[in-house]
């Protein structure tokens, strides 16, 4: 099962960009969809960007255009570049490891990291 950690969480302004990181360890990183979820306080659980083991993309319609998902299987990580933040991205961003069924690898979820929004 892989292990993910999330960093570069943190406190920015409205406009600002901050760029998420998700590093995986315990191997067949290539293998899963990785995605990026966010969570805030009496919120449901948002899907926010998800790439797939090809690298192809899809993304919530309110980031769109600002939010970039890229994974890099030699360094085992996948990052999530927000740009042109806005008060309403402030939540615990998490990421999520699907293997799409392969067969013996199990699903997995980071700790998550915080990104506030404010002036």
């Amino acid at each position: 099962q892989v292990q993910l950690v999330e960093s570069g969480g943190g406190l920015v302004q409205p406009g600002g960009s901050l760029r998420l990181s998700c590093a995986a360890s315990g191997g067949s990183f290539g293998r899963y969809a990785i995605g990026w979820y966010r969570q805030s306080p009496g919120k449901a659980r948002e899907e926010v960007a998800v790439i797939t083991p090809g690298s192809s993309t899809r993304y919530a319609d309110s980031v769109k255009g600002r939010f970039t998902i890229s994974r890099d299987n030699s360094k085992s990580t996948v990052y999530l570049q927000m740009n042109s933040l806005k008060p309403e991205d402030t939540a615990l961003y998490s990421c999520n490891a699907d293997p799409m069924n392969f067969p013996g690898l199990l699903p997995s979820w980071g700790q998550g990291t915080q990104v506030t929004v404010s002036s």
